[in-house]
């Protein structure tokens, strides 16, 4: 029935990053439609905290320290969700972010960007993508069923200024997401999907105070041009990309694989004129 297509109770999910703004907010809107949600983060403290406010509204979490970095660390992590649930039914790669080194400013210039900042960045958001995708993804092989959800960016259809090695981190993500659908498909099962999503432009830990003020709350210049340049008028809020997610996730989406979904108040469709 048209009623159940969105429905994922049951299914178990793990979710890199977890521990973060957006992704805390996905795994509590899953954990809320019934999945039995995994919170990974490198940070286990911040990933406790997300597993406990799931399990106070009712639902199944279990916190795992997970450095996605490390492939002996996301094989470790991935064991003690399938003892904990069984097996993954769906992977979130939410693990990423940005280093102030690797973004250009009055301070540094990008000829001088040093090569170790452009890595961490790039390993981060793609090694750290890849890794996960590949211990979790050969569970998925070998039952020929599965989900792969990647978390691409606004700046992998149109890179800003500034931030050089993110964007071409989150470029190398949507890239390789179309990659992996073809691969599991071709060669594994017709039944395991990989898709992305591309965020626009959301308040976050790490980039609140370069788009806001933080004495006075005004938004800075640079969040002030994002504004005006996403027909919506504003930020977005992170339970504003569950729909998204739960589409991609649950069997409305059965026939969705390979693409890359801007979630971004209108940014991506807007020239500027």
């Amino acid at each position: 029935m048209v009623k159940n297509l969105f429905d994922i109770s049951g299914k178990v999910i793990a979710i890199t990053g977890a521990g973060g703004v957006l992704c805390g907010a996905m795994a509590k809107a899953l954990g809320q439609a019934g999945a039995k949600v995994a919170v990974l983060d490198l940070n286990e403290q911040a990933a406790g905290k997300i597993a406990d406010d799931i399990k106070k509204q009712g639902g199944k979490a279990l916190a795992v320290k997970c450095n996605v970095l490390d492939k002996d660390s996301v094989n470790t992590a991935h064991q003690k969700v399938v003892n904990e649930f069984g097996a993954v039914d769906v992977l979130i790669n939410g693990a990423g972010g940005n280093k102030k080194e690797a973004s250009t400013s009055p301070q540094m210039s990008f000829f001088d960007m040093p090569a170790d900042a452009i890595r961490f960045v790039f390993e981060l958001n793609f090694i750290g993508t890849l890794l996960p995708s590949q211990v979790f993804g050969k569970s998925m092989a070998q039952r020929g069923e599965g989900i792969i959800l990647n978390i691409s960016s606004m700046n992998a259809f149109r890179p800003l200024t500034k931030i050089a090695a993110y964007s071409a981190a989150k470029a190398a993500i949507s890239n390789f997401t179309q990659w992996l659908a073809v691969h599991m498909c071709q060669n594994y099962s017709k039944s395991i999907r990989v898709n992305a999503i591309a965020p626009g432009f959301f308040l976050t830990d790490q980039n609140r105070f370069l788009l806001t003020d933080e004495k006075t709350g005004e938004l800075t210049p640079r969040g002030k041009t994002i504004v005006e340049h996403t027909p919506m008028g504003r930020f977005g809020q992170a339970d504003e990309l569950v729909g998204t997610i739960l589409w991609l996730l649950s069997d409305a989406g059965k026939f969705v694989t390979g693409i890359v979904v801007p979630v971004d108040g209108g940014f991506s469709a807007f020239s500027g004129v």
